[in-house]
Order: structure tokens, then C-alpha cells, then sequence
């Protein structure tokens, strides 16, 4: 049986929002802070469940389903206390924009060189930080995926919505 890996949504995210661009395994890994073979890994079980084709063009309308749909029961949220970092869910964009902030600390990926204090909220996998850094339109899906995966319901349909623009067929 194959089961996903945190770091497949990660790839799986990177190749939907790839414009062309080189889709080989050392690119994706240089990309997301993956090896090679890690990638490779990744992309051959997202073809297995049916997410990604042989050309490594994601299949959208089923991996906007697992994403809106089932990532939440796979890969649940971990929360920690208070820390330094990189704001994701409803504190990053686009959802930054759309929900006003309230008195509860804003959920964050700790970094070191993060500029806002707020409460942890785990990534999906340890390289995030540096791969949302160098990639605008990868970090809006992880932050998206983030609320989905965390937020309250009107944050989770809000990153849906977005989810859909930034993801979807």
C-alpha cells in the first residue's frame, strides 16, 4: 500500500504552481531542501495514488480534492508554544488580507529569522521555512494548506477558495 509523506504534499504543491520551469529531481529537490532521491520518491508515490501523471504535471482536480478534502485527517496540526517565525494559515497571504487579525497571537513556522513572535504551528515537513522563502506562490499554498488543515471554518473556506485559484484546473 502506499501512504503519502508530508514532504510529497510539499512537492506536489511545488510542481502545481510551477509556470514550466525545470520539473527534473535535483531542481525539485534544490527547490524544496529535498535530495534527489527524496523527490523522486515523492513524485513516484504521488503517481501511484493518482496525484501526479508521467509527466509530473499534477492531476489538479484530484489533488484539490485530497487537499481540501482529506489532508486534514492525514496530516493534522501540531501547535507549540510561543515563538519567532514565519506567519502561515489566516496570518500569512492571501488570507492576511481577508481576516483581521484578533487578540489571539498569529500561528507561526519557527525560524530563527523569522520577525514575528506568534504560536508554533508545525509545518508539514522541516524544510517549508526555506522553501516558502524562495518561492511567493508556493509559500500562499502552504499557508492556504495550513488554514485548511488548522483554521476556523470560515478560514478554511476562504483557503479553499484561494486554494482553488492558485491550484485548480
Amino acid at each position: 500500500m502506499t501512504a503519502l509523506k508530508p514532504q510529497d504534499v510539499l512537492v506536489l504543491l511545488k510542481l502545481a504552481v510551477m509556470d514550466g520551469g525545470d520539473r527534473t529531481y535535483p531542481a525539485l529537490a534544490g527547490a524544496l531542501g529535498l535530495s534527489p532521491s527524496e523527490a523522486h520518491a515523492s513524485v513516484r508515490r504521488a503517481q501511484r495514488l493518482g496525484l501526479v501523471d508521467a509527466d509530473r504535471r499534477p492531476i489538479r482536480t484530484a489533488l484539490l480534492e485530497f487537499l481540501i478534502h482529506g489532508l486534514k485527517y492525514v496530516f493534522g496540526v501540531e501547535r507549540g508554544g510561543m515563538t519567532r517565525g514565519l506567519p502561515t494559515a489566516h496570518a500569512a497571504p492571501p488570507l492576511a488580507a481577508e481576516i483581521e487579525a484578533g487578540d489571539d497571537p498569529p500561528p507561526v513556522w519557527p525560524d530563527p529569522e523569522g520577525t514575528v513572535r506568534g504560536e508554533e504551528f508545525k509545518p508539514l515537513y522541516r524544510s517549508v521555512v526555506k522553501a516558502a522563502r524562495n518561492d511567493a506562490r508556493l509559500y500562499q499554498c502552504l499557508a492556504l494548506v495550513d488554514a485548511i488543515r488548522g483554521g476556523r471554518a470560515r478560514e478554511r473556506q476562504l483557503a479553499e477558495k484561494h486554494l482553488r485559484k492558485l491550484v485548480g484546473p
